[in-house]
């Protein structure tokens, strides 16, 4: 293995998908988790606990995926994050609205600030997030899922411009609906063939992890299936 790859989220529906397609590209998989979660990780990852909201917490997971001289961080991939509904602007308490930004954003925002250094000193690598189409194209009842997704999608173009000559880039995936069993019990009535797999997901973003695209940086790329 000659390079290493930061994954959060790894534990949630579309985590697994993601961990598994870098895994099997040679990657060495670093993926911090909720205590008590690592189980739930595939074969071959290396586990971390840690609260992603807490700074030094992440700070130690970020050490952990630098820490192999012979393979340096050279990727991260921001999955953690969260959907939450309710009603109407108006109906929404601030204390809901500040708590979706929080869990979508700070995530983010701490992983990515710890990584970077690391990812300068390798030479230059990449980050991924996953924002939402719900950024670009907001739907009744979820103003702020909406507005913590679209300022995931500004701050990785903030990245992207700041680093570009430190040769680190960033890009943002913007899923529809996944097909995941919660988006399933949740919708049952749904169209689900219509709807992006998270097998589908994973392959987009190992390829923006990755050498292949390494022309790209400030990209938003749509993943909506046929939704």
């Amino acid at each position: 293995m000659e390079r290493s790859v930061l994954v959060t989220g790894g534990a949630g529906g579309l985590g697994g998908a993601v961990l598994e397609v870098l895994r099997d590209q040679g990657w060495r998989v670093v993926a911090p988790v909720r205590a008590g979660a690592t189980g739930r990780l595939p074969k071959d990852v290396v586990p971390v606990e840690a609260d992603l909201v807490d700074s030094d917490e992440v700070a130690a997971a970020v050490a952990t995926a630098a820490a192999e001289p012979g393979a340096p961080l050279r990727a991260v991939v921001n999955l953690a994050g969260g959907y939450a509904g309710g009603g109407l602007v108006h109906e929404t308490p601030i204390g809901d609205f500040e708590a979706i930004l929080r869990s979508n954003l700070r995530p983010t925002y701490l992983v990515t600030a710890a990584a970077l250094p690391h990812l300068v000193a390798a030479g230059g690598g990449s980050v991924v997030c996953v924002s939402s189409r719900a950024a670009v194209a907001p739907f009744a009842g979820a103003a702020g899922y909406a507005t913590a997704k679209a300022a995931v999608l500004a701050f990785a173009n903030a990245v992207a411009v700041e680093y570009s000559k430190s040769g680190v880039r960033c890009n943002t995936v913007l899923p529809s609906v996944i097909d995941t069993p919660g988006n399933r019990a949740g919708q049952p009535d749904a169209d689900f063939s219509r709807w992006v797999t998270p097998a589908e997901i994973a392959q987009v973003i190992a390829f923006l992890a990755g050498d292949g695209s390494a022309p790209t940086s400030g990209a938003a790329i749509p993943v909506y299936g046929r939704a």
